[in-house]
Parts: C-alpha cells; structure tokens; sequence
C-alpha cells in the first residue's frame, strides 16, 4: 500500500469525518486490501472482515468512538475497527505472540469496550453498558453489531428480549450474511425504511406525539390510536406484518444494502434520532472483494497462512478433525442409530461428508451449545447414539446440560471434544483447557484421551458401543505427532512406557504424551533412566494406575489444561490417599493462555519436552540439595 493512502491517513475515527463520499468508498478498497494481505500471512477471520468493511465505516463517521460504545458480538469481525482505530501500524502483528488480538480487547485499545470471542453476547453486554450510563449520568450511543448466525444462540435472545423493554439510546446492528430474518425482505420493505429514516418523516412523528402527549385527557389516546392506526395501515395497505424484533419492543429498519455508506449512514443518524432501541437490518456479503472467499464463505471463515493468488491454504495436513468424520462416517454406514450433532461448525469438526451421505442423521442446530447437548439427550432416550462435535471452549457453555440432562439421567451421549488443550492464536476465549478441570466436577461422565489417529478410531468406539453415560473423547486441533517405533498401543485404561525400575515416573495423557517420549529421549542422553505412565481415559483414573506407580520416588504429572480441578489434582490425591511418600510434581496451566503459536505456548507453560526435561532436572537438584544439606547436619551433629 502506497504512502499517499487514504488509510495510511487515518489515526484516529474521527479522521473519517473529513472524507468525501468518494474518499470513503476508495478508503472500504484500501481496508479490503490490507485485511487480505494480513490474514494471508497470519491466518485469521477473512470473511467476516471483507463483509463488514463499508458497515464499519459508516459506524465511525455517524457515532463518536470511543464515547460511543462499539460491541462486535464474537468479535472476529473487528479487523476494519482495528485499522480504522489507531492500530494500522501494528496489524501486521494480529495473532502473533505479543501482537494484537484477532478479537476486541478493552486492554488493547480505549475503542474497544468489550472483550468478546463466543457468540451471542453483544446485546447483553451492550444493553449493560447503556443501563451504566444511565447510573452515573453519562450520556452515549451503545451499538452492538451481532450476525444473523449470532441470533441461533439463546442469549442474543435472552438480550433482546430484555432490551426491548429499556428506553436506553441501544441500537442493535444486525449483520445479516446469510438469511433474511422475515418475509418483508424486498423491494416494498426497503421503500418504506428510506421512508422511516428521513430526517423529515422522524422529526414530523416526533413533533406530533409531543404535541399529542401534552394535550390533557385526550392526548395519550390519541397518540397510542396513531401508532395502532399505523399498524393497521401497514398490514392492509403493504402486506407488512410487524416483524419479531417489533413485536420484542425494537423500532426497526431494514433491510438495508450493508455495502452502500450513504443508506448505513442515513439509517444510523435516524437511529439516533429515535426513542427506544433501534434494530437496523443490514444485508451483507461474507468475503466481499475477494473472489475465492464470497464463493467459499465457510472455507475462509476463520484460515490459516493462504496464497492470495489462488486462495490456497499454504500446508495443510491430515487431522483430528478429519480422522472423527471418517469414524462417524463409516459408523453411520453399519448402524442406523448413529446420528450426529454440530453446533454450527460442520465444517470446523470434520462433519461436512456425514451431513450430505447421511442428511436424516445429521443435526446443525445453530450457535447452541445448551440446546444441542439436551436435543442430544432427547435422541439418546429415544434409544438412537448421538455424538455431539464441539470444540472445546464452546462446550463451556452446556455445563448445566450435561449435568442436568445428561449424567443425572445416565444418558448414553457421546462428546466428540474437538481442539481440546492449547489452541493458539486465537487467544484467551479459544483455548480448549478447561474441560476436563469442569467435567471431573460431574458424575457419571468417561474422559478418553488419544495421542495417534488409532487412538482416537478406538476410543470413539469405545465411547460409542462400550460406555453405558456420558463418553467424552477430546482430542487436540491438528494432525499427529511424533511417537517412538518401540511404542504400542493398547486398548487399557493406562499403560507403562520406558524402565518401571527407575526412580522418575513421568504422567500424561494426549498430546503430551509425544513430548513426554521426548523428554525421556533426552534425559536418557543424560544419563537418567525415567517411565511414563500414560492414561488414556483420565476420568475416572482407576485405582490400580495410582497403586502401580507408588514404587517410583519422583512423579511428574504434566497436563494441557487447569491445574485446579484437573485429572493431575485427582492423579495426586489418590496417591496420596494410598500413603505415597515420595514426590509429586503437578505442572499445569493456572490462569488463562494468551495467543501464541502452540508450540510456543506449551514452551512458556514448561509442558514441551524441554520443559519436562528440565523440571525433571529441577527436581533431581532439589533431592540433590537436600541430601547434601542432611549430610551436612549429621556432620554438625
């Protein structure tokens, strides 16, 4: 990009205010330009970014950022608000260690007012943000900008519902990408919404019920008669019932072209210039200005590294992912009772062949993870298998479920847990490491862990035909990693791995445990002899795994997820339990994992073979120092 860009001009919002309409519609190029040539390099959310460029301008040439409150629900939509807020000169960083956030964060930047990452939260929060300047007597526009995906989650409508009944200055954007809301979508609808938001028509209705409202006894009848009559002429004249989000108590506009400026600009001054919450219905396209992404929204969604020219991916492996749609695949094939439920990520877990072989048994319930684990309990009553795919840090959001309806009534669902453990770039709301520390907390639940696709095959069926509760199989993002020749697995609960006469046992499960081979690879060339104990189901841990690793002198427990609560704090209390005397070493994650690569960030964890290796070495110093230390007492003595 050219030192003489529009957007090489812009610091700060208000630098938009000075642009001509000309200036602007090059600037929404420019923007397009620069998020393509950032998430090819980096990865990251295209589409979603290309779709909101023209959406987001208008926002920051009709309102006063930051003293106006912006809410990006999910947020992974919020590239274009980073350019055009001061962070142009650091995008290139978005995603990497220390760089910026591919989402909103409040610590980042005074433009963002609100962390997000999980779907379906912007109206809540938003609305909280109003009712707070309402308290301490601060005047200002609160606008959240949700998708119309967004909307399939039952608290975008949890938030609406209780929006509609506020007078605060809240004004709802509704980024529709994909579907049309209600039937007045089309040439009539948008004829009436110019006729709305004039200034002329807004000021004119104001007027009238102002006037109305003062005249004594009379007055608020005949203003509540000319809002009805309204209705009335609407519905008989133009065929225009009123739609959902009036009926919740919203004045609505819509639907609106989300890549023409002047229509976003002239609908959001009437939506200030109207009492109550406004609802703005814009239309957008996913990916626009780049060919590949507007025919693949779903593929470029959220990307890794692509080549800009052909809108390749860059590497691209064999996965997890791909290793569980194959099993439900062939599954399906055999059993007319496998059935498969995705939260709006048929893609992202592997389930896009099982959901055009076996349509009658595939499920995408939308952005809800509450509803689709007791939809899951529904089908598991009426004796069919459901496998619920979820990505780890969405399945936070169904704990009641499983709890309620799931282990309470022993129900046979199983929870394919996809990117379980350390995720990367995506940061703080992505990382799959709180599952197990929440699950451990629920009876009636089976936690399998592979660490090779034949691991995962055999546990997915394992939790399929041999598990009578709730059967969770999590399994990390992306493909296999290193595990030595002399390794073999077998279908146990645990196994041993390495010398059972050494002093140092070393614990794991998952992915870790090829870091854990590793560890022992490089102690060995150092001279010390170490086993591992590798657990494949962590919940429960059977009694027998603590009880045979008693005779070691030194234990190690490394695990990708939270200490507090994790199957390392269980592992430890049945040993001690059992009268363990040696020492025991818990290294796992205490507070929340920012973005980094994986590798990195198991790095800074110490949960990487190096790591291991060295806490390993810092405990054998310690035993070390503190035998020299006794010899040196008796010595005294």
């Amino acid at each position: 990009m050219s030192d003489d860009s529009i957007l090489n001009g812009i610091t700060k919002p208000s630098d938009l205010k000075k642009l001509s309409a000309d200036e602007l519609e090059t600037l929404s190029e420019e923007i397009r330009v620069k998020i393509l040539e950032t998430v090819s390099e980096n990865g990251g959310h295209l589409a979603s970014n290309l779709g909101v460029v023209e959406l987001t301008i208008a926002m920051h040439t009709v309102f006063n950022c930051p003293k106006d409150r912006f809410v990006w629900d999910v947020g992974h939509q919020s590239y274009a608000h980073k350019l055009l807020t001061g962070r142009l000169s650091e995008i290139s960083t978005i995603r990497r260690e220390g760089g910026l956030s591919g989402f909103p964060k409040r610590n980042e930047s005074e433009y963002d007012a609100f962390d997000t990452g999980h779907s379906s939260t912007s109206v809540s929060a938003a609305l909280g943000i109003a009712k707070a300047g309402e308290i301490i007597g601060e005047k200002y526009y609160t606008i959240a900008v949700i998708g119309d995906g967004a909307l399939t989650g039952g608290l975008a409508l949890e938030g609406i519902n209780n929006a509609g009944q506020s007078k605060d200055n809240l004004i709802v954007i509704l980024n529709d990408n994909k579907m049309s809301i209600s039937k007045n979508v089309g040439s009539m609808a948008r004829a009436l919404t110019h006729m709305r938001i004039r200034p002329s028509y807004l000021n004119a209705k104001s007027r009238a019920h102002n006037t109305l409202d003062k005249l004594p006894g009379v007055g608020k009848p005949l203003s509540r008669f000319m809002s009805k009559s309204k209705d009335w002429i609407r519905l008989n004249f133009f065929g225009h019932q009123r739609n959902m989000f009036e009926q919740f108590g919203f004045n609505y506009y819509g639907p609106l072209d989300g890549h023409n400026i002047k229509e976003l600009q002239t609908a959001m001054k009437a939506a200030k210039r109207t009492k109550g919450p406004v609802m703005l219905h814009v239309c957008t396209k996913k990916g626009k200005g780049y060919e590949y992404a507007e025919k693949n929204p779903k593929i470029f969604h959220g990307i890794s590294a692509f080549d800009l020219e052909t809108g390749e991916p860059k590497s691209s492996s064999k996965g997890y992912s791909d290793v569980f749609g194959e099993f439900m695949c062939s599954s399906a094939k055999s059993d007319k009772h496998i059935c498969a439920i995705t939260a709006a990520m048929a893609m992202g877990t592997g389930l896009s062949t099982f959901a055009k072989k076996y349509k009658s048994r595939f499920y995408d319930v939308g952005i809800a993870e509450e509803h689709a684990v007791t939809f899951a309990c529904g089908l598991a009553a009426g004796n069919a298998l459901p496998v619920f795919a979820v990505y780890s840090t969405f399945l936070q959001r169904a704990y009641d479920q499983i709890l309620h309806d799931a282990a309470l009534q022993q129900l046979h669902i199983v929870l394919a847990i996809d990117r379980a453990g350390i995720v990367g770039e995506d940061g703080e709301t992505h990382q799959g490491v709180f599952d197990v520390a929440f699950l451990n907390t629920i009876p009636n639940v089976t936690i399998f862990c592979p660490s090779s696709f034949k691991e995962l095959e055999d546990m997915l069926f394992r939790a399929v035909y041999n598990t009578r509760e709730v059967a969770a199989v999590r399994y990390p993002r992306g493909g296999e990693l290193y595990l030595p020749d002399d390794y073999e697995y077998r279908s146990e609960l645990f196994s041993f791995y390495g010398d059972r006469e050494s002093d140092i046992l070393i614990v794991t499960y998952g992915r870790l445990f090829s870091h854990a081979c590793k560890a022992k690879e490089a102690l060995a060339d150092k001279g010390i002899s170490c086993c591992i104990l590798k657990l494949n189901v962590i919940k429960p841990i059977m009694p027998t795994a603590a009880k045979s690793a008693m005779n070691f002198s030194h234990i190690l427990f490394f695990e990708e997820g939270m200490r507090r609560g994790g199957a390392g704090e269980a592992f430890g209390l049945q040993l001690f339990d059992g009268g363990y005397r040696g020492s025991y070493t818990n290294v796992a994650i205490d507070g929340f994992v920012k973005q980094a690569k994986v590798d990195s960030a198991l790095h800074h964890l110490g949960l990487d073979s190096e790591g291991m290796v060295n806490t390993v070495l810092s405990v054998l110093d310690e035993e070390k120092s503190t035998s020299e230390d006794k010899n040196d007492e008796n010595t005294e003595q």
